[in-house]
């Protein structure tokens, strides 16, 4: 006798451990905690002076997902002029949005997600930020159905809500969050044994950014995210999550320890209107060959309008 449960979360995309000690869902893509952070706060959404979309695919075995997002601050009306630039101003919304896919060995689930958010200039010179953000979420889970176990096909219809504060300025930023806020949904048909290992999660990210040298445009970032879920494990294997980025200009590289049986490692190049990534998991004491490793590719774009001409280069 059980209770059929499940959440995914298509924003937050986050859990724990594996099917039996509980799993982050969807397992792929890993690196949308480096690449996209506003999936898993919405607060983050439009903390960008710029309207950016992203695409991130995951492929691991025979699993793999996608999962296209974006997010922007809106825009004040201001008068324009045709001999001068005039700088955009901001109000202090921003929004958000992203369609998730996955697809398992034994299951399938599609969702989308909105989030708003609202930040508050902390400064006179309009570089200090706290923002609050919700996300409301709604997902379709498709379970094939196990013959062996005798549980029959299953589909789920699944609303789901996160929520977050950040913190952010041109050198630090830190933010809490929590997602699948309405918890597991429940299957009244309790003949079955189908249960999905998925909770609430609640967040912490911070980072630093360090000058090294301006000429060089080098800059090191560390950062680290901290996750939980309800049962407020401490495991420090599966609850400190660090990263490190180094920029060079135009060119970043870095590590992010997600699962430290694995060496990870990422890369990224930005051009005028758009930024390219990869992430790559490798197993440490076996050959990549003989055991499935992890590759994910990023594609982002930069959609500010820009009807002077004048061209700035994306933000890392």
């Amino acid at each position: 006798m059980s209770v059929i449960k499940k959440i995914i979360s298509v924003l937050v995309l986050v859990s724990c451990n594996s099917i039996l000690n509980g799993q982050q869902v969807p397992f792929n893509p890993v690196s949308y905690k480096i690449f996209i952070p506003s999936l898993l706060n919405p607060a983050i959404a439009g903390s960008k002076d710029f309207f950016s979309t992203d695409i991130i695919a995951g492929f691991y075995a025979k699993n793999y997902s996608q999962v296209l997002s974006g997010n922007a601050r809106i825009i004040k009306k201001v008068p324009q002029y045709v001999s001068s630039y005039v700088a955009p101003k901001f109000t202090g919304i921003g929004i958000g949005y992203a369609v998730f896919n996955e697809m398992n060995s034994d299951s399938r689930n599609i969702g989308l997600s909105a989030a708003g958010s609202y930040h508050l200039t902390l400064n006179k010179k309009a570089l200090s930020f706290l923002s609050i953000g919700i996300a409301a979420k709604g997902i379709y889970h498709h379970y094939d159905g196990d013959s062996d176990l005798n549980i029959p096909v299953k589909d789920f219809y699944i609303p789901g809500l996160d929520a977050g504060l950040y913190f952010y300025n041109p050198s630090f930023y830190a933010g809490i969050s929590a997602t699948n806020i309405l918890g597991r949904p429940v299957d009244p048909d309790t003949l079955n044994t189908y249960i999905i290992p998925i909770s609430r999660q609640y967040f912490f990210l911070a980072g630093f950014k360090f000058l090294i040298s301006r000429p060089l445009k080098l800059v090191l970032e560390p950062s680290v995210i901290l996750m939980t879920d309800d049962t407020l494990s401490l495991d420090i294997k599966e609850t400190i999550k660090p990263a490190l980025r180094l920029y060079a200009g135009d060119f970043c590289l870095g590590t992010y320890f997600n699962d430290l049986d694995k060496i990870s490692f990422f890369f990224e190049f930005r051009y005028p209107r758009f930024y390219i990534g990869t992430f790559f998991e490798l197993p440490k004491d076996t050959p990549f060959y003989k055991k499935s490793l992890t590759a994910e590719l990023v594609l982002g774009f930069n959609l500010s309008s820009n009807s002077s001409g004048y061209t700035d280069r994306s933000r890392w």
